[in-house]
Protein backbone atom coordinates (compact mmCIF):
# COMPACT_ATOMS: atom_id res chain seq x y z
CA UNK A 1 0.00 0.00 0.00
CA UNK A 2 1.37 3.39 -0.99
CA UNK A 3 1.10 6.67 0.83
CA UNK A 4 -2.32 8.30 0.59
CA UNK A 5 -3.66 11.83 0.51
CA UNK A 6 -6.58 12.47 2.82
CA UNK A 7 -9.66 14.63 2.24
CA UNK A 8 -7.73 17.65 3.52
CA UNK A 9 -4.99 17.12 0.95
CA UNK A 10 -2.49 16.12 3.65
CA UNK A 11 0.08 13.51 2.64
CA UNK A 12 -0.26 10.49 4.92
CA UNK A 13 2.54 7.92 4.65
CA UNK A 14 1.69 4.30 5.37
CA UNK A 15 3.55 2.38 8.08
CA UNK A 16 5.66 0.76 5.33
CA UNK A 17 6.61 4.20 4.00
CA UNK A 18 7.75 5.18 7.50
CA UNK A 19 9.79 2.01 7.96
CA UNK A 20 11.36 2.37 4.51
CA UNK A 21 12.26 6.00 5.16
CA UNK A 22 13.87 5.11 8.50
CA UNK A 23 15.92 2.29 6.94
CA UNK A 24 17.07 4.47 4.03
CA UNK A 25 18.12 7.17 6.50
CA UNK A 26 20.18 4.61 8.45
CA UNK A 27 21.86 3.29 5.28
CA UNK A 28 22.79 6.79 4.17
CA UNK A 29 23.97 7.73 7.67
CA UNK A 30 26.41 4.81 7.66
CA UNK A 31 27.64 5.71 4.17
CA UNK A 32 28.46 9.18 5.47
CA UNK A 33 30.02 8.18 8.81
CA UNK A 34 32.06 5.07 8.08
CA UNK A 35 34.91 4.20 5.73
CA UNK A 36 34.41 0.47 5.01
CA UNK A 37 30.83 -0.72 5.60
CA UNK A 38 29.68 -4.17 4.52
CA UNK A 39 26.26 -5.82 4.23
CA UNK A 40 25.74 -9.31 5.64
CA UNK A 41 23.95 -11.09 2.79
CA UNK A 42 22.89 -14.72 3.02
CA UNK A 43 20.08 -14.85 0.47
CA UNK A 44 17.54 -14.88 3.30
CA UNK A 45 14.47 -12.62 3.12
CA UNK A 46 15.70 -10.01 5.63
CA UNK A 47 19.05 -9.53 3.89
CA UNK A 48 17.22 -9.45 0.55
CA UNK A 49 14.97 -6.63 1.78
CA UNK A 50 17.99 -4.82 3.23
CA UNK A 51 19.80 -5.00 -0.12
CA UNK A 52 16.66 -3.81 -1.91
CA UNK A 53 16.55 -0.79 0.44
CA UNK A 54 20.23 -0.08 -0.25
CA UNK A 55 19.63 -0.17 -4.00
CA UNK A 56 16.81 2.35 -3.57
CA UNK A 57 18.77 4.53 -1.11
CA UNK A 58 21.62 5.22 -3.53
CA UNK A 59 19.95 4.91 -6.93
CA UNK A 60 21.06 5.73 -9.61
CA UNK A 61 24.55 5.39 -8.10
CA UNK A 62 25.76 1.88 -7.27
CA UNK A 63 25.49 0.55 -3.72
CA UNK A 64 28.63 1.83 -1.91
CA UNK A 65 28.99 -1.34 0.16
CA UNK A 66 30.29 -4.81 -0.55
CA UNK A 67 28.50 -7.96 0.68
CA UNK A 68 29.67 -10.61 3.15
CA UNK A 69 28.26 -14.10 3.62
CA UNK A 70 29.40 -16.49 6.34
CA UNK A 71 28.85 -19.80 4.57
CA UNK A 72 28.31 -22.73 6.96
CA UNK A 73 28.63 -25.27 4.16
CA UNK A 74 25.20 -26.59 5.15
CA UNK A 75 23.14 -23.99 3.32
CA UNK A 76 20.05 -24.69 1.25
CA UNK A 77 21.08 -24.93 -2.43
CA UNK A 78 18.14 -22.73 -3.51
CA UNK A 79 19.39 -19.91 -1.30
CA UNK A 80 23.00 -20.07 -2.49
CA UNK A 81 21.82 -20.04 -6.12
CA UNK A 82 19.71 -16.96 -5.40
CA UNK A 83 22.64 -15.26 -3.63
CA UNK A 84 25.01 -15.72 -6.53
CA UNK A 85 22.43 -14.71 -9.12
CA UNK A 86 21.62 -11.51 -7.21
CA UNK A 87 25.27 -10.55 -6.85
CA UNK A 88 25.82 -10.99 -10.58
CA UNK A 89 22.62 -9.13 -11.50
CA UNK A 90 23.58 -5.98 -9.60
CA UNK A 91 27.34 -6.14 -10.18
CA UNK A 92 28.12 -6.38 -6.46
CA UNK A 93 31.26 -7.56 -4.67
CA UNK A 94 30.71 -10.62 -2.47
CA UNK A 95 33.11 -11.82 0.23
CA UNK A 96 32.52 -15.36 1.48
CA UNK A 97 33.87 -16.63 4.82
CA UNK A 98 33.59 -20.42 4.78
CA UNK A 99 33.15 -22.40 7.99
CA UNK A 100 34.28 -25.55 6.14
CA UNK A 101 37.79 -24.12 5.69
CA UNK A 102 38.06 -23.59 9.47
CA UNK A 103 36.88 -27.14 10.15
CA UNK A 104 39.31 -28.58 7.59
CA UNK A 105 42.38 -26.88 9.08
CA UNK A 106 41.40 -27.49 12.70
CA UNK A 107 40.58 -23.93 13.74
CA UNK A 108 37.03 -25.08 14.47
CA UNK A 109 35.66 -28.42 15.63
CA UNK A 110 32.36 -29.89 14.47
CA UNK A 111 29.66 -30.00 17.13
CA UNK A 112 28.14 -33.39 18.08
CA UNK A 113 24.73 -32.24 16.85
CA UNK A 114 26.14 -31.24 13.44
CA UNK A 115 24.93 -27.65 13.81
CA UNK A 116 27.31 -25.07 12.38
CA UNK A 117 25.37 -21.89 13.16
CA UNK A 118 27.34 -21.29 16.40
CA UNK A 119 30.57 -21.85 14.41
CA UNK A 120 29.97 -18.77 12.26
CA UNK A 121 31.32 -16.33 14.84
CA UNK A 122 35.06 -16.91 14.30
CA UNK A 123 34.96 -16.72 10.47
CA UNK A 124 32.81 -13.59 10.72
CA UNK A 125 35.18 -11.80 13.08
CA UNK A 126 38.20 -12.86 11.04
CA UNK A 127 36.59 -11.49 7.86
CA UNK A 128 35.78 -8.19 9.58
CA UNK A 129 39.37 -7.86 10.76
CA UNK A 130 40.94 -8.98 7.46
CA UNK A 131 38.91 -6.55 5.35
CA UNK A 132 38.95 -3.79 8.00
CA UNK A 133 35.17 -3.40 7.96
CA UNK A 134 34.13 -0.71 10.44
CA UNK A 135 30.36 -1.03 10.04
CA UNK A 136 28.51 -4.30 9.43
CA UNK A 137 24.86 -4.23 8.35
CA UNK A 138 22.71 -7.08 9.68
CA UNK A 139 19.08 -7.93 9.01
CA UNK A 140 18.22 -8.60 12.67
CA UNK A 141 14.82 -7.41 13.91
CA UNK A 142 13.71 -6.79 17.48
CA UNK A 143 10.62 -8.99 17.13
CA UNK A 144 12.71 -12.09 16.40
CA UNK A 145 14.19 -12.82 19.81
CA UNK A 146 14.47 -11.15 23.24
CA UNK A 147 18.26 -10.64 23.03
CA UNK A 148 17.81 -8.82 19.72
CA UNK A 149 15.09 -6.69 21.29
CA UNK A 150 17.77 -5.23 23.59
CA UNK A 151 20.02 -4.13 20.76
CA UNK A 152 20.24 -0.60 19.39
CA UNK A 153 20.24 0.24 15.68
CA UNK A 154 23.95 1.14 15.99
CA UNK A 155 25.43 -1.63 18.15
CA UNK A 156 29.03 -1.08 19.25
CA UNK A 157 31.28 -4.15 19.27
CA UNK A 158 34.63 -4.19 21.06
CA UNK A 159 38.00 -5.22 19.62
CA UNK A 160 37.01 -8.88 20.10
CA UNK A 161 33.68 -8.41 18.32
CA UNK A 162 31.78 -8.87 21.57
CA UNK A 163 28.48 -7.18 22.42
CA UNK A 164 28.06 -5.61 25.86
CA UNK A 165 24.51 -4.39 26.61
CA UNK A 166 25.93 -1.93 29.15
CA UNK A 167 27.71 -0.07 26.33
CA UNK A 168 24.54 0.46 24.31
CA UNK A 169 24.09 4.12 23.44
CA UNK A 170 20.88 6.16 23.50
CA UNK A 171 19.34 6.85 20.10
CA UNK A 172 16.95 9.70 20.85
CA UNK A 173 15.34 11.43 17.85
CA UNK A 174 16.97 8.88 15.51
CA UNK A 175 20.43 10.32 16.19
CA UNK A 176 23.03 7.57 15.81
CA UNK A 177 26.47 7.55 17.39
CA UNK A 178 29.00 5.72 15.22
CA UNK A 179 32.12 6.66 17.19
CA UNK A 180 34.41 3.73 17.91
CA UNK A 181 38.02 3.05 18.86
CA UNK A 182 40.61 1.46 16.58
CA UNK A 183 39.88 -2.27 16.41
CA UNK A 184 36.22 -1.84 17.30
CA UNK A 185 33.35 -1.84 14.83
CA UNK A 186 29.62 -1.15 14.77
CA UNK A 187 26.85 -3.56 13.82
CA UNK A 188 23.97 -1.72 12.16
CA UNK A 189 20.39 -3.00 11.96
CA UNK A 190 18.21 -0.97 9.55
CA UNK A 191 15.26 -3.39 10.03
CA UNK A 192 15.27 -3.21 13.83
CA UNK A 193 11.75 -1.81 14.05
CA UNK A 194 10.25 -4.07 11.39
CA UNK A 195 8.25 -7.20 12.15
CA UNK A 196 8.11 -10.39 10.10
CA UNK A 197 4.70 -9.26 8.83
CA UNK A 198 6.12 -5.86 7.82
CA UNK A 199 8.88 -7.58 5.85
CA UNK A 200 6.40 -9.70 3.90
CA UNK A 201 4.04 -6.80 3.28
CA UNK A 202 6.99 -4.79 1.94
CA UNK A 203 8.04 -7.71 -0.26
CA UNK A 204 4.51 -7.77 -1.68
CA UNK A 205 4.41 -3.99 -2.24
CA UNK A 206 7.83 -3.84 -3.91
CA UNK A 207 7.46 -7.06 -5.91
CA UNK A 208 10.72 -8.46 -4.51
CA UNK A 209 11.77 -11.90 -5.73
CA UNK A 210 12.62 -14.51 -3.08
CA UNK A 211 14.10 -18.02 -3.15
CA UNK A 212 11.34 -20.58 -3.76
CA UNK A 213 12.11 -22.19 -0.40
CA UNK A 214 10.00 -19.50 1.31
CA UNK A 215 6.84 -20.81 -0.38
CA UNK A 216 5.01 -24.11 0.08
CA UNK A 217 6.54 -27.01 -1.81
CA UNK A 218 6.77 -30.78 -1.40
CA UNK A 219 10.00 -31.80 0.30
CA UNK A 220 11.51 -34.81 2.04
CA UNK A 221 11.81 -34.00 5.73
CA UNK A 222 12.05 -35.74 9.09
CA UNK A 223 10.93 -34.76 12.57
CA UNK A 224 13.37 -33.81 15.33
CA UNK A 225 12.65 -31.84 18.50
CA UNK A 226 9.27 -30.80 17.15
CA UNK A 227 10.63 -29.42 13.86
CA UNK A 228 10.68 -30.64 10.27
CA UNK A 229 14.30 -30.77 9.10
CA UNK A 230 15.80 -31.48 5.69
CA UNK A 231 18.12 -34.46 5.36
CA UNK A 232 21.74 -33.64 4.59
CA UNK A 233 25.42 -34.45 5.09
CA UNK A 234 25.36 -32.68 8.45
CA UNK A 235 24.11 -35.80 10.25
CA UNK A 236 20.42 -36.25 9.80
CA UNK A 237 18.28 -38.24 9.92
CA UNK A 238 19.01 -40.96 12.48
CA UNK A 239 17.67 -44.50 12.06
CA UNK A 240 14.78 -43.64 14.38
CA UNK A 241 13.80 -40.59 12.31
CA UNK A 242 11.83 -41.69 9.24
CA UNK A 243 11.86 -39.44 6.20
CA UNK A 244 8.54 -38.42 4.68
CA UNK A 245 7.30 -36.09 1.98
CA UNK A 246 5.29 -33.09 3.18
CA UNK A 247 4.04 -29.75 1.90
CA UNK A 248 6.18 -27.30 3.82
CA UNK A 249 7.83 -23.91 3.59
CA UNK A 250 10.59 -22.10 5.51
CA UNK A 251 9.91 -18.94 7.53
CA UNK A 252 13.63 -18.33 7.96
CA UNK A 253 16.69 -19.90 6.36
CA UNK A 254 20.08 -20.70 7.86
CA UNK A 255 22.09 -23.82 8.57
CA UNK A 256 20.10 -26.86 7.38
CA UNK A 257 20.86 -28.68 10.62
CA UNK A 258 18.95 -26.25 12.83
CA UNK A 259 16.42 -24.54 10.54
CA UNK A 260 13.02 -26.16 10.65
CA UNK A 261 10.17 -25.96 8.17
CA UNK A 262 6.50 -25.44 8.88
CA UNK A 263 3.54 -27.26 7.35
CA UNK A 264 2.02 -24.88 4.85
CA UNK A 265 0.01 -24.51 1.68
CA UNK A 266 1.03 -20.85 1.17
CA UNK A 267 2.29 -20.65 -2.40
CA UNK A 268 2.05 -16.87 -2.90
CA UNK A 269 3.18 -13.79 -0.96
CA UNK A 270 -0.46 -13.02 -0.11
CA UNK A 271 -0.89 -16.55 1.27
CA UNK A 272 2.22 -16.17 3.42
CA UNK A 273 1.03 -12.81 4.78
CA UNK A 274 -2.29 -14.37 5.82
CA UNK A 275 -0.48 -17.28 7.44
CA UNK A 276 1.92 -15.06 9.41
CA UNK A 277 -0.90 -12.75 10.55
CA UNK A 278 -2.57 -15.76 12.20
CA UNK A 279 0.62 -17.12 13.80
CA UNK A 280 1.43 -16.59 17.48
CA UNK A 281 5.02 -17.84 17.28
CA UNK A 282 8.02 -15.85 16.07
CA UNK A 283 9.89 -17.32 13.14
CA UNK A 284 13.01 -18.09 15.21
CA UNK A 285 11.00 -19.43 18.13
CA UNK A 286 9.16 -21.80 15.83
CA UNK A 287 11.93 -22.92 13.49
CA UNK A 288 15.44 -22.36 14.89
CA UNK A 289 16.85 -25.15 17.07
CA UNK A 290 20.02 -23.20 17.91
CA UNK A 291 17.93 -20.62 19.79
CA UNK A 292 16.44 -23.36 21.97
CA UNK A 293 19.75 -24.56 23.45
CA UNK A 294 19.14 -22.38 26.52
CA UNK A 295 17.06 -19.42 27.64
CA UNK A 296 19.97 -17.11 26.85
CA UNK A 297 21.37 -18.91 23.78
CA UNK A 298 21.22 -15.90 21.46
CA UNK A 299 22.52 -13.43 24.03
CA UNK A 300 25.46 -15.71 24.89
CA UNK A 301 26.43 -15.93 21.20
CA UNK A 302 26.08 -12.20 20.71
CA UNK A 303 28.48 -11.57 23.60
CA UNK A 304 30.98 -13.75 21.72
CA UNK A 305 30.59 -11.76 18.49
CA UNK A 306 27.64 -13.41 16.74
CA UNK A 307 25.24 -11.43 14.50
Amino acid sequence: MSAVTGATGVYRPTHLDVLESEAVHILREVAGEFERPVVLFSGGKDSIVMLHLALKAFWPAPVPFSLLHVDTGHNFPEVIEYRDRTVEKHGLTLHVARVQEYVDDGRLTERPDGTRNPLQTVPLLDAIERHRFDAVFGGGRRDEEKARAKERVFSLRDEFGAWDPRRQRPELWDLYNGRHMVGEHVRVFPLSNWTELDVWQYIEREGIELPAIYFAHEREVFSRAGMWLTAGEWGGPKESEPVEKRMIRYRTVGDMSCTGAVDSDATTVADVIAEIAASRLTERGATRADDKLSEAAMEDRKREGYF
